[in-house]
Protein backbone atom coordinates (compact mmCIF):
# COMPACT_ATOMS: atom_id res chain seq x y z
CA UNK A 1 0.00 0.00 0.00
CA UNK A 2 2.81 2.22 0.80
CA UNK A 3 4.36 1.50 -2.88
CA UNK A 4 1.33 2.53 -4.44
CA UNK A 5 0.79 5.29 -2.68
CA UNK A 6 4.01 6.50 -3.41
CA UNK A 7 3.60 5.73 -6.96
CA UNK A 8 0.13 8.10 -6.62
CA UNK A 9 2.17 11.16 -4.89
CA UNK A 10 4.51 11.26 -7.57
CA UNK A 11 2.72 11.06 -10.18
CA UNK A 12 0.94 13.94 -8.65
CA UNK A 13 -2.46 11.70 -9.57
CA UNK A 14 -4.48 12.89 -6.54
CA UNK A 15 -4.19 16.65 -7.52
CA UNK A 16 -4.70 15.42 -11.32
CA UNK A 17 -8.48 13.97 -10.38
CA UNK A 18 -8.62 17.06 -8.42
CA UNK A 19 -8.97 19.07 -11.26
CA UNK A 20 -12.11 17.42 -12.42
CA UNK A 21 -14.01 18.27 -9.81
CA UNK A 22 -13.31 21.78 -9.66
CA UNK A 23 -16.41 22.95 -9.96
CA UNK A 24 -20.38 22.07 -8.83
CA UNK A 25 -21.36 21.17 -11.88
CA UNK A 26 -17.76 18.67 -12.59
CA UNK A 27 -18.39 17.37 -8.83
CA UNK A 28 -22.14 16.73 -9.51
CA UNK A 29 -21.41 14.88 -12.93
CA UNK A 30 -18.82 12.88 -11.34
CA UNK A 31 -20.72 11.41 -8.54
CA UNK A 32 -23.71 10.59 -11.15
CA UNK A 33 -21.09 8.57 -13.29
CA UNK A 34 -19.90 6.68 -10.22
CA UNK A 35 -23.34 5.73 -8.95
CA UNK A 36 -25.39 4.64 -11.97
CA UNK A 37 -22.53 2.50 -13.60
CA UNK A 38 -21.92 0.64 -10.42
CA UNK A 39 -25.76 0.35 -10.15
CA UNK A 40 -25.78 -0.56 -13.85
CA UNK A 41 -22.71 -3.47 -13.31
CA UNK A 42 -24.89 -4.57 -10.34
CA UNK A 43 -27.39 -5.85 -11.80
CA UNK A 44 -25.59 -7.25 -14.66
CA UNK A 45 -22.86 -9.52 -14.18
CA UNK A 46 -23.70 -10.87 -10.33
CA UNK A 47 -27.26 -11.50 -11.30
CA UNK A 48 -26.29 -14.28 -12.95
CA UNK A 49 -25.44 -16.16 -10.13
CA UNK A 50 -29.34 -16.47 -9.45
CA UNK A 51 -30.51 -18.50 -11.86
CA UNK A 52 -29.83 -21.64 -9.92
CA UNK A 53 -32.23 -20.36 -7.39
CA UNK A 54 -34.51 -18.31 -9.37
CA UNK A 55 -35.31 -21.87 -11.25
CA UNK A 56 -35.52 -23.64 -7.79
CA UNK A 57 -37.88 -20.88 -6.87
CA UNK A 58 -40.19 -21.16 -9.38
CA UNK A 59 -39.93 -25.02 -9.91
CA UNK A 60 -38.76 -24.32 -13.56
CA UNK A 61 -35.45 -25.87 -15.56
CA UNK A 62 -32.22 -23.46 -15.13
CA UNK A 63 -32.57 -22.53 -19.04
CA UNK A 64 -35.67 -21.22 -18.72
CA UNK A 65 -34.33 -18.91 -15.62
CA UNK A 66 -31.44 -17.97 -17.71
CA UNK A 67 -33.48 -15.72 -19.70
CA UNK A 68 -33.52 -13.21 -16.98
CA UNK A 69 -29.70 -12.77 -17.73
CA UNK A 70 -30.02 -13.21 -21.54
CA UNK A 71 -33.20 -11.00 -21.95
CA UNK A 72 -30.80 -8.09 -20.28
CA UNK A 73 -28.20 -8.62 -22.32
CA UNK A 74 -30.88 -8.74 -25.32
CA UNK A 75 -32.59 -5.21 -23.84
CA UNK A 76 -29.16 -3.48 -23.42
CA UNK A 77 -27.23 -4.76 -26.76
CA UNK A 78 -29.93 -4.35 -29.14
CA UNK A 79 -30.87 -0.27 -27.70
CA UNK A 80 -27.24 1.46 -27.01
CA UNK A 81 -27.44 3.19 -30.31
CA UNK A 82 -30.55 3.97 -29.83
CA UNK A 83 -31.14 5.44 -26.77
CA UNK A 84 -27.96 7.81 -27.79
CA UNK A 85 -29.84 8.98 -30.75
CA UNK A 86 -32.87 9.90 -27.93
CA UNK A 87 -30.65 11.07 -25.87
CA UNK A 88 -29.57 13.56 -28.61
CA UNK A 89 -33.16 14.50 -29.57
CA UNK A 90 -33.96 14.97 -25.57
CA UNK A 91 -31.55 15.58 -24.01
CA UNK A 92 -28.52 13.28 -22.75
CA UNK A 93 -29.00 14.51 -19.40
CA UNK A 94 -32.71 13.31 -19.34
CA UNK A 95 -32.46 10.38 -20.52
CA UNK A 96 -29.69 9.18 -18.34
CA UNK A 97 -31.61 10.17 -15.11
CA UNK A 98 -34.79 8.02 -16.37
CA UNK A 99 -32.47 5.15 -17.39
CA UNK A 100 -31.14 5.16 -13.58
CA UNK A 101 -35.18 5.79 -12.61
CA UNK A 102 -36.26 2.76 -14.92
CA UNK A 103 -33.37 0.45 -13.93
CA UNK A 104 -34.69 0.92 -10.26
CA UNK A 105 -38.04 0.45 -10.67
CA UNK A 106 -37.66 -2.99 -12.84
CA UNK A 107 -35.34 -3.83 -9.74
CA UNK A 108 -38.21 -3.30 -7.27
CA UNK A 109 -40.60 -5.33 -9.57
CA UNK A 110 -38.45 -8.07 -10.11
CA UNK A 111 -37.49 -8.31 -6.55
CA UNK A 112 -41.43 -8.85 -6.36
CA UNK A 113 -42.43 -10.93 -9.13
CA UNK A 114 -44.73 -13.86 -8.69
CA UNK A 115 -43.97 -16.07 -11.63
CA UNK A 116 -40.57 -16.25 -13.94
CA UNK A 117 -42.67 -14.94 -16.67
CA UNK A 118 -42.95 -11.85 -14.74
CA UNK A 119 -39.37 -11.62 -13.64
CA UNK A 120 -37.61 -11.79 -17.22
CA UNK A 121 -40.31 -8.91 -17.94
CA UNK A 122 -38.66 -6.55 -15.62
CA UNK A 123 -34.81 -8.12 -16.47
CA UNK A 124 -35.60 -6.63 -19.94
CA UNK A 125 -37.44 -3.48 -18.58
CA UNK A 126 -34.02 -2.95 -16.60
CA UNK A 127 -31.66 -3.93 -19.80
CA UNK A 128 -32.96 -1.08 -21.49
CA UNK A 129 -32.81 0.93 -18.65
CA UNK A 130 -28.94 0.36 -18.70
CA UNK A 131 -29.05 0.92 -22.06
CA UNK A 132 -30.52 4.66 -21.45
CA UNK A 133 -27.96 4.86 -18.58
CA UNK A 134 -24.26 3.72 -20.50
CA UNK A 135 -25.10 5.39 -23.66
CA UNK A 136 -25.88 9.02 -22.85
CA UNK A 137 -23.00 8.60 -20.08
CA UNK A 138 -20.72 8.78 -22.61
CA UNK A 139 -21.93 11.57 -24.22
CA UNK A 140 -22.61 13.34 -20.59
CA UNK A 141 -18.74 12.81 -20.17
CA UNK A 142 -17.76 14.62 -23.38
CA UNK A 143 -19.82 17.29 -22.82
CA UNK A 144 -18.91 18.18 -19.43
CA UNK A 145 -15.11 17.83 -19.60
CA UNK A 146 -12.39 18.72 -22.24
CA UNK A 147 -10.38 16.50 -24.32
CA UNK A 148 -7.69 16.66 -22.08
CA UNK A 149 -9.90 15.83 -19.03
CA UNK A 150 -11.59 12.41 -20.43
CA UNK A 151 -9.08 10.02 -19.51
CA UNK A 152 -9.47 10.89 -16.05
CA UNK A 153 -13.43 11.00 -15.94
CA UNK A 154 -13.92 7.87 -18.03
CA UNK A 155 -11.84 6.28 -15.31
CA UNK A 156 -14.84 7.14 -12.37
CA UNK A 157 -17.75 5.17 -14.01
CA UNK A 158 -15.50 2.68 -14.46
CA UNK A 159 -13.92 2.10 -11.22
CA UNK A 160 -17.39 2.14 -10.51
CA UNK A 161 -18.48 -1.21 -12.86
CA UNK A 162 -15.83 -2.68 -11.05
CA UNK A 163 -16.95 -1.85 -7.33
CA UNK A 164 -20.55 -3.07 -8.49
CA UNK A 165 -19.03 -5.94 -9.67
CA UNK A 166 -17.38 -6.73 -7.26
CA UNK A 167 -19.86 -6.51 -4.34
CA UNK A 168 -22.16 -8.41 -6.54
CA UNK A 169 -19.75 -11.29 -6.56
CA UNK A 170 -19.07 -11.29 -3.03
CA UNK A 171 -22.46 -10.44 -1.34
CA UNK A 172 -24.92 -12.43 -3.41
CA UNK A 173 -23.62 -15.74 -3.08
CA UNK A 174 -24.37 -15.11 0.62
CA UNK A 175 -27.61 -13.97 -0.12
CA UNK A 176 -28.30 -16.75 -2.52
CA UNK A 177 -27.57 -19.52 0.10
CA UNK A 178 -28.57 -18.29 3.44
CA UNK A 179 -31.96 -15.56 2.30
CA UNK A 180 -32.99 -15.93 -1.17
CA UNK A 181 -32.56 -14.64 -4.66
CA UNK A 182 -35.28 -11.44 -3.87
CA UNK A 183 -32.65 -9.65 -1.70
CA UNK A 184 -30.07 -9.55 -4.84
CA UNK A 185 -32.81 -7.30 -6.72
CA UNK A 186 -33.85 -5.32 -3.61
CA UNK A 187 -30.31 -4.35 -2.72
CA UNK A 188 -30.07 -3.39 -6.67
CA UNK A 189 -33.28 -1.35 -5.65
CA UNK A 190 -31.79 0.50 -3.10
CA UNK A 191 -28.27 1.46 -4.67
CA UNK A 192 -31.00 2.59 -7.50
CA UNK A 193 -32.52 5.27 -5.20
CA UNK A 194 -28.80 6.01 -4.04
CA UNK A 195 -28.51 6.61 -7.47
CA UNK A 196 -31.26 8.69 -7.99
CA UNK A 197 -30.38 10.74 -5.25
CA UNK A 198 -26.85 11.45 -6.54
CA UNK A 199 -28.26 12.22 -9.77
CA UNK A 200 -30.88 14.48 -8.98
CA UNK A 201 -28.68 17.79 -9.39
CA UNK A 202 -27.09 16.66 -12.69
CA UNK A 203 -30.88 17.66 -14.00
CA UNK A 204 -30.37 21.13 -13.46
CA UNK A 205 -27.90 21.23 -16.23
CA UNK A 206 -30.02 19.34 -18.79
CA UNK A 207 -31.32 23.31 -20.02
CA UNK A 208 -28.09 24.16 -21.30
CA UNK A 209 -27.88 21.39 -23.89
CA UNK A 210 -28.97 23.88 -27.14
CA UNK A 211 -32.69 23.16 -27.69
CA UNK A 212 -32.41 24.35 -31.02
CA UNK A 213 -29.83 22.00 -31.84
CA UNK A 214 -32.14 19.20 -30.43
CA UNK A 215 -35.04 20.04 -32.56
CA UNK A 216 -33.14 19.75 -35.99
CA UNK A 217 -32.78 15.93 -34.67
CA UNK A 218 -34.66 13.55 -36.45
CA UNK A 219 -35.04 9.86 -35.66
CA UNK A 220 -36.08 7.61 -37.88
CA UNK A 221 -38.05 4.74 -35.65
CA UNK A 222 -38.54 2.29 -38.34
CA UNK A 223 -34.89 2.12 -39.50
CA UNK A 224 -34.40 1.96 -35.28
CA UNK A 225 -36.25 -0.76 -35.18
CA UNK A 226 -34.61 -2.45 -37.98
CA UNK A 227 -30.99 -2.46 -36.41
CA UNK A 228 -32.34 -3.26 -33.00
CA UNK A 229 -33.63 -6.55 -34.65
CA UNK A 230 -30.25 -6.83 -36.38
CA UNK A 231 -28.31 -6.54 -33.58
CA UNK A 232 -30.87 -8.71 -31.46
CA UNK A 233 -30.83 -11.53 -33.83
CA UNK A 234 -26.93 -11.48 -33.85
CA UNK A 235 -26.58 -11.37 -29.70
CA UNK A 236 -29.05 -13.94 -29.81
CA UNK A 237 -27.34 -16.26 -32.79
CA UNK A 238 -24.31 -16.73 -30.39
CA UNK A 239 -26.78 -17.97 -27.05
CA UNK A 240 -27.18 -22.16 -27.01
CA UNK A 241 -31.25 -21.54 -27.20
CA UNK A 242 -31.56 -24.70 -28.68
CA UNK A 243 -32.23 -28.36 -27.17
CA UNK A 244 -29.11 -30.57 -26.27
CA UNK A 245 -25.94 -29.91 -25.30
CA UNK A 246 -24.81 -26.16 -25.40
CA UNK A 247 -22.88 -26.86 -28.37
CA UNK A 248 -22.45 -25.37 -32.13
CA UNK A 249 -21.71 -28.43 -34.07
CA UNK A 250 -24.42 -30.62 -32.50
CA UNK A 251 -27.17 -31.21 -35.20
CA UNK A 252 -29.65 -29.30 -32.81
CA UNK A 253 -27.09 -26.43 -32.52
CA UNK A 254 -26.85 -26.75 -35.94
CA UNK A 255 -30.01 -26.31 -36.87
CA UNK A 256 -30.33 -23.05 -34.53
CA UNK A 257 -27.17 -20.99 -34.92
CA UNK A 258 -26.69 -21.00 -39.16
CA UNK A 259 -30.44 -19.73 -39.21
CA UNK A 260 -29.95 -17.38 -36.60
CA UNK A 261 -26.81 -16.04 -38.55
CA UNK A 262 -28.23 -15.81 -41.92
CA UNK A 263 -31.48 -13.99 -40.78
CA UNK A 264 -28.93 -11.47 -38.90
CA UNK A 265 -27.05 -11.44 -41.95
CA UNK A 266 -30.35 -10.56 -43.99
CA UNK A 267 -31.61 -7.70 -41.70
CA UNK A 268 -28.29 -6.58 -41.75
CA UNK A 269 -28.70 -5.85 -45.66
CA UNK A 270 -32.01 -4.77 -45.07
CA UNK A 271 -30.76 -2.16 -42.98
CA UNK A 272 -27.89 -1.31 -44.86
CA UNK A 273 -30.10 -0.70 -48.03
CA UNK A 274 -32.84 1.50 -46.15
CA UNK A 275 -29.38 3.83 -44.65
CA UNK A 276 -28.34 4.07 -48.03
CA UNK A 277 -31.20 5.10 -49.69
CA UNK A 278 -32.74 7.50 -46.56
CA UNK A 279 -31.68 11.28 -46.77
CA UNK A 280 -31.53 11.64 -43.11
CA UNK A 281 -30.31 8.12 -42.14
CA UNK A 282 -30.65 6.65 -38.15
CA UNK A 283 -26.84 5.15 -38.64
CA UNK A 284 -25.00 7.79 -40.67
CA UNK A 285 -22.38 5.71 -42.62
CA UNK A 286 -20.34 8.76 -43.62
CA UNK A 287 -18.74 8.68 -40.60
CA UNK A 288 -16.98 5.50 -40.90
CA UNK A 289 -15.27 7.09 -43.13
CA UNK A 290 -13.37 8.83 -40.40
CA UNK A 291 -10.31 6.33 -40.50
CA UNK A 292 -8.91 7.21 -37.11
CA UNK A 293 -12.72 6.90 -35.46
CA UNK A 294 -13.13 3.69 -37.30
CA UNK A 295 -10.02 2.41 -36.40
CA UNK A 296 -10.80 3.44 -32.56
CA UNK A 297 -14.06 1.19 -32.42
CA UNK A 298 -12.33 -1.80 -34.16
CA UNK A 299 -9.51 -1.90 -31.33
CA UNK A 300 -12.33 -0.94 -28.42
CA UNK A 301 -14.22 -4.20 -30.08
CA UNK A 302 -11.44 -6.60 -30.06
CA UNK A 303 -10.73 -5.21 -26.22
CA UNK A 304 -14.21 -6.21 -25.25
CA UNK A 305 -13.84 -9.32 -26.93
CA UNK A 306 -11.13 -10.67 -25.17
CA UNK A 307 -12.88 -10.09 -22.00
CA UNK A 308 -15.61 -12.17 -22.55
CA UNK A 309 -13.21 -14.94 -24.47
CA UNK A 310 -11.50 -14.91 -20.82
CA UNK A 311 -15.09 -14.99 -18.58
CA UNK A 312 -16.18 -17.20 -21.01
CA UNK A 313 -13.23 -19.74 -21.13
CA UNK A 314 -11.68 -19.92 -17.90
CA UNK A 315 -14.62 -21.47 -16.09
CA UNK A 316 -14.38 -24.18 -19.30
CA UNK A 317 -10.94 -25.00 -18.40
CA UNK A 318 -11.00 -24.43 -14.52
CA UNK A 319 -14.06 -26.99 -14.61
CA UNK A 320 -14.29 -29.38 -17.22
CA UNK A 321 -10.82 -29.06 -17.78
CA UNK A 322 -9.25 -29.18 -14.40
CA UNK A 323 -11.95 -30.36 -12.32
CA UNK A 324 -12.47 -27.74 -9.92
CA UNK A 325 -15.95 -26.07 -8.30
CA UNK A 326 -17.25 -22.95 -9.44
CA UNK A 327 -16.48 -21.17 -6.86
CA UNK A 328 -12.71 -21.88 -7.46
CA UNK A 329 -14.00 -19.92 -10.81
CA UNK A 330 -14.66 -17.04 -8.95
CA UNK A 331 -11.36 -17.20 -6.52
CA UNK A 332 -9.35 -17.52 -10.08
CA UNK A 333 -11.25 -14.36 -11.65
CA UNK A 334 -11.36 -12.22 -8.83
CA UNK A 335 -7.67 -10.85 -8.80
CA UNK A 336 -8.10 -10.11 -12.88
CA UNK A 337 -11.15 -7.96 -11.90
CA UNK A 338 -9.63 -5.96 -8.81
CA UNK A 339 -7.47 -4.34 -11.02
CA UNK A 340 -10.30 -2.41 -12.48
CA UNK A 341 -10.63 -0.60 -9.25
CA UNK A 342 -7.06 1.44 -9.63
CA UNK A 343 -5.83 0.98 -12.29
CA UNK A 344 -7.99 2.57 -15.03
CA UNK A 345 -7.38 6.13 -12.79
CA UNK A 346 -3.79 5.97 -13.85
CA UNK A 347 -3.87 4.84 -17.28
CA UNK A 348 -6.88 7.87 -17.88
CA UNK A 349 -4.20 10.13 -16.28
CA UNK A 350 -1.12 9.42 -18.36
CA UNK A 351 -3.15 9.29 -21.00
CA UNK A 352 -4.51 13.30 -20.26
CA UNK A 353 -0.71 14.11 -19.82
CA UNK A 354 1.41 12.84 -22.56
CA UNK A 355 -1.43 12.26 -25.22
CA UNK A 356 0.60 8.67 -25.64
CA UNK A 357 0.17 6.75 -28.72
CA UNK A 358 1.38 3.40 -27.20
CA UNK A 359 -1.30 3.23 -25.02
CA UNK A 360 -3.66 1.25 -26.58
CA UNK A 361 -1.24 -1.34 -28.35
CA UNK A 362 0.56 -1.69 -25.28
CA UNK A 363 -2.61 -2.58 -23.60
CA UNK A 364 -3.65 -5.24 -26.60
CA UNK A 365 -0.47 -6.92 -26.80
CA UNK A 366 -0.51 -7.16 -23.08
CA UNK A 367 -4.13 -8.96 -23.68
CA UNK A 368 -2.75 -10.93 -26.00
CA UNK A 369 0.20 -12.30 -24.13
CA UNK A 370 -2.07 -13.23 -21.24
CA UNK A 371 -4.20 -15.42 -23.28
CA UNK A 372 -1.68 -16.69 -25.08
CA UNK A 373 0.03 -17.65 -21.71
CA UNK A 374 -3.12 -19.03 -20.33
CA UNK A 375 -3.79 -21.13 -23.39
CA UNK A 376 -0.36 -22.80 -23.17
CA UNK A 377 0.25 -23.28 -19.53
CA UNK A 378 -3.16 -23.14 -17.67
CA UNK A 379 -3.13 -27.45 -17.72
CA UNK A 380 0.28 -27.31 -16.19
CA UNK A 381 0.07 -24.93 -13.52
CA UNK A 382 -1.09 -25.09 -10.41
CA UNK A 383 -4.76 -23.50 -9.70
CA UNK A 384 -3.26 -20.48 -8.00
CA UNK A 385 -0.97 -20.01 -10.69
CA UNK A 386 -3.68 -18.97 -13.46
CA UNK A 387 -4.50 -15.50 -12.32
CA UNK A 388 -0.20 -15.09 -12.11
CA UNK A 389 -0.80 -16.40 -16.07
CA UNK A 390 -3.71 -13.90 -16.61
CA UNK A 391 -2.02 -10.93 -14.87
CA UNK A 392 -0.75 -9.10 -18.70
CA UNK A 393 -4.26 -9.27 -19.47
CA UNK A 394 -5.56 -7.83 -16.60
CA UNK A 395 -3.11 -5.69 -16.67
CA UNK A 396 -3.95 -4.18 -20.37
CA UNK A 397 -7.79 -4.62 -19.96
CA UNK A 398 -7.98 -2.35 -16.66
CA UNK A 399 -5.21 -0.55 -18.74
CA UNK A 400 -7.18 0.21 -22.20
CA UNK A 401 -10.53 0.93 -21.35
CA UNK A 402 -10.34 4.74 -19.73
CA UNK A 403 -8.18 5.86 -22.06
CA UNK A 404 -9.88 4.62 -25.22
CA UNK A 405 -13.26 5.84 -24.71
CA UNK A 406 -11.98 9.08 -24.50
CA UNK A 407 -9.88 8.65 -28.06
CA UNK A 408 -13.44 7.42 -29.41
CA UNK A 409 -15.15 10.23 -28.15
CA UNK A 410 -12.38 12.77 -29.19
CA UNK A 411 -12.13 11.39 -33.06
CA UNK A 412 -15.44 12.11 -33.19
CA UNK A 413 -16.11 15.78 -31.89
CA UNK A 414 -18.78 17.06 -33.90
CA UNK A 415 -21.24 14.30 -33.32
CA UNK A 416 -21.03 12.95 -29.64
CA UNK A 417 -24.22 10.93 -29.77
CA UNK A 418 -23.02 9.23 -32.71
CA UNK A 419 -19.77 8.28 -30.96
CA UNK A 420 -21.46 7.35 -27.88
CA UNK A 421 -23.79 5.31 -29.30
CA UNK A 422 -20.99 3.13 -31.41
CA UNK A 423 -18.11 3.07 -28.53
CA UNK A 424 -21.26 0.93 -26.15
CA UNK A 425 -22.49 -0.79 -29.51
CA UNK A 426 -18.93 -2.26 -30.49
CA UNK A 427 -18.67 -3.14 -26.79
CA UNK A 428 -21.96 -4.78 -26.53
CA UNK A 429 -20.95 -6.81 -29.98
CA UNK A 430 -17.59 -7.29 -28.72
CA UNK A 431 -18.95 -9.08 -25.87
CA UNK A 432 -20.74 -11.25 -28.26
CA UNK A 433 -18.50 -12.04 -30.92
CA UNK A 434 -15.53 -13.10 -28.05
CA UNK A 435 -18.32 -15.68 -26.43
CA UNK A 436 -19.22 -17.05 -29.47
CA UNK A 437 -15.72 -17.36 -31.20
CA UNK A 438 -14.53 -18.87 -27.97
CA UNK A 439 -16.93 -21.12 -27.86
CA UNK A 440 -17.29 -22.02 -31.64
CA UNK A 441 -13.71 -23.32 -31.54
CA UNK A 442 -13.71 -24.80 -28.64
CA UNK A 443 -16.74 -27.24 -29.31
CA UNK A 444 -15.21 -27.41 -32.86
CA UNK A 445 -12.31 -28.90 -31.04
CA UNK A 446 -13.75 -31.55 -28.79
CA UNK A 447 -14.72 -35.15 -30.28
CA UNK A 448 -18.18 -36.04 -30.92
CA UNK A 449 -18.01 -38.73 -28.57
CA UNK A 450 -17.06 -36.11 -25.48
CA UNK A 451 -20.84 -36.62 -24.00
CA UNK A 452 -19.83 -40.31 -23.74
CA UNK A 453 -17.06 -39.63 -21.93
CA UNK A 454 -16.42 -39.65 -18.31
CA UNK A 455 -15.12 -36.07 -16.24
CA UNK A 456 -11.97 -37.76 -15.95
CA UNK A 457 -11.66 -38.71 -19.13
CA UNK A 458 -12.93 -36.19 -20.97
CA UNK A 459 -10.31 -33.35 -18.79
CA UNK A 460 -7.93 -33.71 -21.87
CA UNK A 461 -10.32 -33.28 -24.43
CA UNK A 462 -11.50 -29.98 -22.75
CA UNK A 463 -7.93 -28.92 -21.92
CA UNK A 464 -6.82 -29.23 -25.62
CA UNK A 465 -9.84 -27.54 -27.20
CA UNK A 466 -9.53 -24.68 -24.30
CA UNK A 467 -5.57 -24.13 -25.73
CA UNK A 468 -6.90 -23.72 -29.47
CA UNK A 469 -9.29 -21.86 -28.56
CA UNK A 470 -7.53 -19.34 -26.93
CA UNK A 471 -4.40 -19.42 -29.42
CA UNK A 472 -6.94 -18.26 -32.51
CA UNK A 473 -8.87 -15.73 -30.25
CA UNK A 474 -4.91 -14.17 -29.39
CA UNK A 475 -4.83 -13.38 -33.17
CA UNK A 476 -7.87 -11.07 -33.30
CA UNK A 477 -6.55 -9.06 -30.24
CA UNK A 478 -3.23 -8.68 -31.94
CA UNK A 479 -4.72 -7.79 -35.16
CA UNK A 480 -6.41 -4.98 -33.01
CA UNK A 481 -3.17 -4.08 -31.42
CA UNK A 482 -1.62 -3.36 -35.10
CA UNK A 483 -4.43 -1.38 -35.72
CA UNK A 484 -4.15 0.85 -32.69
CA UNK A 485 -0.07 1.24 -33.69
CA UNK A 486 -1.41 3.10 -36.66
CA UNK A 487 -3.57 5.11 -34.22
CA UNK A 488 -3.49 8.78 -34.37
CA UNK A 489 -4.78 9.89 -30.83
CA UNK A 490 -6.27 13.24 -31.21
CA UNK A 491 -5.05 16.49 -30.09
CA UNK A 492 -6.35 17.08 -26.46
CA UNK A 493 -6.10 20.76 -26.05
CA UNK A 494 -8.62 22.48 -24.11
CA UNK A 495 -11.78 23.29 -26.59
CA UNK A 496 -13.51 27.13 -26.34
CA UNK A 497 -16.32 27.04 -24.55
CA UNK A 498 -19.47 29.41 -25.78
CA UNK A 499 -21.47 30.94 -23.40
CA UNK A 500 -24.85 29.67 -22.93
CA UNK A 501 -23.76 25.47 -23.37
CA UNK A 502 -22.83 22.94 -21.06
CA UNK A 503 -20.29 21.77 -22.87
CA UNK A 504 -17.26 22.74 -25.79
CA UNK A 505 -18.10 23.17 -28.82
CA UNK A 506 -16.61 20.70 -30.98
CA UNK A 507 -14.15 21.16 -33.64
CA UNK A 508 -12.59 19.57 -36.69
CA UNK A 509 -11.69 16.55 -37.37
CA UNK A 510 -8.00 15.06 -38.06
Amino acid sequence: MGILSLVLDRLNIVAAFRELASSRQRIDTLLALAASQLLVQLTFLPVTLTIPSVADYFNSDVDDASWTVIIRLLALGSTVFLTARLGEKFSHVRVFFAGICLLTLSSLLAATAQSLYQLILWCGVGGMGGALVISNSNALIAMVFQPNERGRAFAVPVTGSRIGTLIGLAVFGLFLEFLGWQLVYITAFLMGLVAIWLTYPVLKYSSLQPTEERRKVKINYFAALVLMAVLGTFILSGSHLHEGAESFTTPDALGYHIPMHLLSLALAALFVVLQLRSTEPFLDFRYFKRKYFSMALYSNTTCHLSMLTIFTLVPIVVEDGLGYSPLVVTLVLLPHQSFGLWLPAIAGYVYDRYNSRWMGPLSLFLIGTGIALLGLFAAQVPIWGIPLLLLPASLGTAMFISPYNAVVMNTLPDNRSFAAGMLETTRQMGHTVGSTIGATILGLSLPVTIEFMTAAEARPYYQEGFQVASLAVVWIIISGGIVALFQKVPGIRPEPEPRGQLSPQPGGDD
